[in-house]
């Protein structure tokens, strides 16, 4: 697995197997989110693959697919609450973990100051610097 620590509570990642799941566990995690679109991942790979190895895992899993360019509200407040409700630590995956990464800091936006968000993205690998405004729109109406 190719992690991404954000914060003690949150890594994101790029698409994980099945097998992975059980490493998951292992290493302490607690809850699964899945942000690829099932179309994207493809058999073995999609949610009902995924939930099935949580399960076995003992995980709680969330199937919140983000469709590239389709950032919604309505996403990113989903995404928000199954964070606020998790057991952490919460890993979510994407094909990239960027997607991921993006929800995340929508979640955080009114949180953390914005600058925060953007340099603790960057320290995991992902540039959040064209999200700015963005995250500042997202504060504001929290």
């Amino acid at each position: 697995m190719d992690l991404h620590q954000i914060t003690p509570e949150i890594t994101v990642a790029p698409q994980i197997t099945p097998d992975e799941v059980a490493e998951a566990a292992r290493l302490g995690f607690r809850t699964l989110i899945d942000n690829r679109p099932d179309e994207e991942a493809g058999p073995g790979f999609d949610s009902a693959a995924m939930a099935a190895a949580a399960e076995a895992a003992g995980l709680a899993f969330h199937y919140l697919p983000y469709y590239p360019g389709e950032l919604t509200q309505e996403l990113a407040d989903a995404f928000a609450e199954v964070l606020a409700g998790a057991q952490t630590p919460v890993l979510a995956w994407c094909r990239s973990g960027t997607r991921s990464s993006h929800l995340w800091a929508l979640s955080e936006a009114g949180r953390r100051p914005v600058a925060e968000i953007v340099d603790l993205a960057a320290r995991a690998g992902y540039d959040h610097r064209g999200l700015v405004p963005l995250l500042e729109a997202q504060a504001a109406i929290r």
